[in-house]
């Protein structure tokens, strides 16, 4: 959902403002719910210092960001057909 808002946002004046409110949202909502780690290399560097349980589950820090990348890109190409 963030990457629609930015692919939806880059193109009007208040994109900045669009980014900086999508992502205040995720870091209200899903870090007190999950402790989520919207940062990539965080999440990374957490889990190789842990090395125990949190190893096994790397993949999914690697894979569902780009799974969802790629899904918000066609998303975002199908909705804004004209």
């Amino acid at each position: 959902m963030f990457l629609i808002i930015i692919l939806g946002a880059t193109d009007s004046k208040a994109a900045g403002f669009a980014n900086g409110l999508a992502l205040t949202l995720i870091h209200l909502i899903s870090i007190p719910v999950a402790n989520t780690s919207v940062n990539l290399a965080r999440s990374i560097s957490q889990t190789l210092f842990v090395c125990d349980w949190a190893l096994s589950h790397l993949w999914l820090f690697i894979l569902i960001p780009i799974a969802g990348a790629t899904l918000a890109g066609l998303v975002f190409k199908y909705l804004s057909l004209e």
